[in-house]
């Protein structure tokens, strides 16, 4: 009997102990519908050696947001990344990419879900024996069912999307500046059109205005293209900036998703150091100001769509009138 009594009162603790770690609950999905997670991660443990870097991590990513993942140093911000990337494969648990178990899947299973994924790695990787043009054409030839014409012109596009000039087309990465060379990496990123889109430490080595300038280009290919947008960045101006969602890598799991204002208000040691230090009230009165703009952009569309709105009915009185008119004089006898 005593046995079963410490057996139970042990399931107690552990099950407490998963509930302390357990997220916010009212943050923890996005506000609109938006279907099944593209990425789902349950129960995940890394371990390496000894240490254990992740324990029972729980993490949903839905179809659309922008995504950012934070951390302080040796919470496993990569690694996490890696393993959504089935680059490395976690001790326990699952990762689930478009609804498949990525960290079970063998090499043609893994070759085809990575035709459906970009990724901007830190400092760009790109291939420094080859030039711009055919560090972008690499994916697109990896598939082997595209001829050379249309790849040209692809690569093209992508370059043109991401606003690098095609006189860039045929320098080696050695010849590029920092920013050159993250739009490249960007572009080649979206060569196959994916879906899902990593990104680890996008604006990192960029100066303030290059840094600015990328944000904007991300958050214009996010709008135009529809991405979900997977970031990982320790850069407070560039995760108020894009992010859609926060989640907050401490203590071997997520302690807090949500909002940024949402991820604010937990009371943690560790968001209260990065997001509320001095650094952060600098970027949070950017936000604050986006905000503000964000807020009387959207009523100026309002009041232009009831302008149109009222215009449209106005027209439509003035058929109805056409149509029909009445007439001023009686019928005679």
């Amino acid at each position: 009997m005593a046995d079963a009594a410490n057996e139970n009162a042990k399931d107690k603790d552990k099950d407490k102990a998963k509930a302390d770690r357990a997220p916010p609950k009212l943050t923890m999905m996005p506000t609109e519908d938006v279907g099944p997670p593209l990425v789902e991660i349950d129960g995940l443990w890394t371990k390496f050696g000894k240490t254990v870097v992740h324990q029972d991590l729980n993490l949903e990513i839905y179809s659309g947001e922008i995504l950012s993942i934070v951390g302080g140093s040796g919470t496993g911000k990569t690694v996490l990344l890696r393993q959504m990337l089935g680059l490395e494969r976690p001790s326990r648990g699952t990762v689930k990419v478009f609804g498949e178990d990525i960290s079970a899947a063998d090499a043609d299973q893994l070759r085809r879900m990575r035709n459906h994924w970009g990724m901007l790695f830190q400092q760009g990787a790109l291939y420094s024996a080859l030039t711009v043009f055919d560090n972008i054409a690499q994916p697109m030839r990896e598939l082997r069912a595209l001829p050379e014409d249309v790849i040209y012109d692809a690569v093209l596009l992508k370059m043109n999307m991401v606003g690098l000039g095609i006189e860039h087309a045929f320098k080696m990465p050695a010849d590029l500046s920092g920013g050159m060379i993250k739009r490249a990496s960007l572009a080649r990123a979206l060569a196959l059109e994916p879906q899902l889109l990593f990104l680890d430490e996008p604006t990192a080595g960029l100066d303030p205005d290059l840094s600015d300038a990328f944000v904007a280009l991300i958050q214009s290919l996010h709008r135009e293209l529809g991405l979900t947008v997977v970031m990982v960045t320790h850069d407070l101006d560039t995760l108020f900036a894009l992010s859609t969602r926060i989640a907050v890598l401490a203590e071997k799991h997520v302690i807090a998703i949500g909002p940024t204002r949402d991820v604010l208000a937990v009371d943690h040691p560790f968001i209260k150091q990065f997001f509320l230090g001095a650094r952060g009230q600098r970027a949070l009165e950017v936000l604050d100001e986006h905000d503000v703009e964000l807020k009387q952009y959207e009523e100026e569309q309002e009041q232009q769509e009831q302008a149109h709105q009222q215009q449209q009915q106005e027209r439509q009185e003035q058929q109805e009138q056409s149509a029909h008119p009445a007439s001023s004089e009686a019928p005679e006898n």
